[in-house]
């Protein structure tokens, strides 16, 4: 269970707590069953539910044969019409009673599963360590948690029940003419194979370019976040035109990309049409000439009529969910590279103290080497930019969007102690490593050579968490939650600060008088 779960004490009694790490899998769709973890018996009812309205919609054309063959222009049997008349009206209801059930089931399901995996990548992007954010866009996490978070969604409410009910429609009405004639039901499924291997087709196709197409729209977000960060430089600096263009070439790339996506649709959907076009026309013939010949009656004809549409046309949507499909597939496998990286781990530490420490700082030959990566998406931002285009890939050689590359060393064997009470301070040059020596100190980064001991004890035997919670930060740039300015603060307290404290720190910081100038002072 998530830290969000936790502290939200009605979402756990309305999802069930599940460690989506669990859910990741070269598999995908066993991937995204896993993912449904809780959710299963609400998803299969979803799919019974759809078979049942499809057994009704079934029942009501093989009622209607009976009505034309053996009611219809007897006066006899004239009595029966208006029970005949209450069937219909009864399968109808029940047929639009369980497709109302099954998207209410689809939707607990979908929604469901998708806010917990929000949850989950919320807290897990949190919990992941410095080495990660330093080589992973903004705009690219941004993206993985919000459009593939909807392409996920999308999949589960509509695409994955949508399979069931297709398959169920299928079965249930190819049955049902080969009741009224197995020669009629043969014939009418000889276009199925060939839909069926055009989707695969159009399925390999559509997954690699719809992965290069959220590949770019990651580029683009991570493009517009820098630029809205640092629009108060852009202006200072008179590179509006500048940021402009090299906007517009990525977002060229974009469009490139989007309308390559599209083109592979537009192909898709005229070809399937026309083979199932051309098998419903034959299969009407055949079954003209069958009751023009008394092969077969009317009341069979006109059952068959509609049985047959609901045969070719689920056929021919499957293939349609087949190649929308491959969307959330592709979209579960970025989503997946997040979830499966470890985080960072907090509380582990071999010394766990109960007290402040007293903040007595050695460094004994310490040396620190950042991993150097290059980021795919920054590397495609800085290609584009620069107006030469990365060429598409036919194949992904693995999902990680980073290259480990030889360690870049800042710090080299540095010894120095700082003393109980001493004020110390580090100056250089751009570069030089006095932020990367700070980073360590709350273990942000770990050394890669030598050690940095606090009270005498190694720092790496503290507990993250611990060192966190006790060493005070002051950031180059200050940054404000959207919160008021007592939450801003107080922010890392862990603790309920009093207001005289929080005016004490406000008075340190000669803001309390601006502070109290505000219509709603610290609020």
């Amino acid at each position: 269970m998530t830290a969000s779960t936790q502290a939200n004490p009605s979402l756990t009694d309305t999802i069930p707590a599940y460690d989506l790490k669990n859910a990741v899998s070269d598999n995908r769709l066993a991937g995204l069953w896993r993912m449904m973890t809780g959710f299963h018996k609400t998803f299969i009812a979803a799919t019974l539910a759809l078979g049942i309205a499809a057994l009704a919609k079934t029942a009501t054309y093989l009622l209607l044969r009976d009505f034309v063959d053996n009611i219809l222009g007897q006066p006899s049997r004239a009595n029966a019409i208006p029970f005949i008349a209450l069937s219909f009206v009864g399968l109808a209801l029940f047929e639009g009673v369980f497709t109302f059930l099954s998207g209410r089931f689809a939707a607990r399901t979908a929604e469901g599963t998708v806010q917990r995996l929000r949850n989950y990548l919320f807290d897990q992007i949190q919990r992941l360590p410095f080495t990660y954010h330093d080589v992973t866009p903004t705009g690219e996490l941004i993206q993985r948690s919000t459009s593939d978070v909807d392409a996920i969604r999308r999949f589960l409410a509509d695409q994955a029940t949508a399979v069931g009910r297709v398959v169920i429609l299928f079965l249930v009405n190819f049955v049902a003419i080969l009741v009224l004639d197995w020669r009629l039901a043969l014939f009418s499924i000889i276009v199925v194979p060939f839909v069926f291997a055009m989707s695969i087709f159009f399925f390999r196709r559509i997954s690699k370019s719809y992965e290069l197409y959220q590949e770019q729209e990651a580029v683009l977000s991570t493009t517009l976040q820098e630029n809205l960060t640092g629009v108060r430089v852009v202006k200072a600096f008179a590179r509006q035109e500048y940021e402009r263009e090299k906007f517009e070439k990525v977002n060229w790339e974009k469009f490139r990309r989007g309308r390559r996506l599209l083109l592979i649709h537009a192909a898709y959907w005229p070809s399937t049409d026309i083979l199932c076009g051309l098998q419903m026309i034959a299969g009407f013939t055949l079954a003209a000439v069958m009751a023009i010949n008394g092969t077969i009656s009317v009341g069979t004809y006109l059952a068959y009529h509609e049985l047959v549409i609901w045969i070719i046309w689920p056929m021919r949507n499957l293939g349609r969910l087949i190649v929308e499909m491959s969307t959330g597939l592709v979209s579960y496998s970025r989503v997946a590279t997040v979830i499966k990286e470890d985080r960072e781990p907090l509380d582990a530490g071999d010394v766990h103290p109960t007290t402040a420490p007293q903040g007595r700082i050695g460094f004994d030959d310490v040396s620190f080497a950042y991993a150097e990566k290059i980021d795919k998406a920054k590397a495609d931002a800085a290609a584009q930019t620069t107006g030469k285009a990365q060429p598409e890939p036919q194949e992904k050689a693995s999902d990680e969007s980073t290259i480990n590359k030889t360690p870049t060393p800042v710090l080299h064997d540095l010894t120095f102690e700082c003393e109980l009470g001493q004020v110390v301070a580090r100056m250089g040059g751009t570069g030089s490593g006095k932020t990367s020596l700070v980073n360590l100190l709350p273990r942000f980064y770990e050394t890669t050579g030598g050690s940095i001991l606090l009270d005498g004890v190694p720092l790496s035997s503290y507990p993250r968490s611990y060192l966190r919670e006790q060493i005070g930060i002051v950031e180059q740039e200050p940054f404000l939650f959207s919160r008021s300015i007592r939450e801003n603060i107080t922010y890392g307290v862990g603790r309920q600060v009093p207001d005289e404290e929080v005016f004490q720190a406000a008075r340190a910081a000669a803001i309390h008088d601006v502070i109290q100038g505000f219509p709603d002072g610290y609020n």
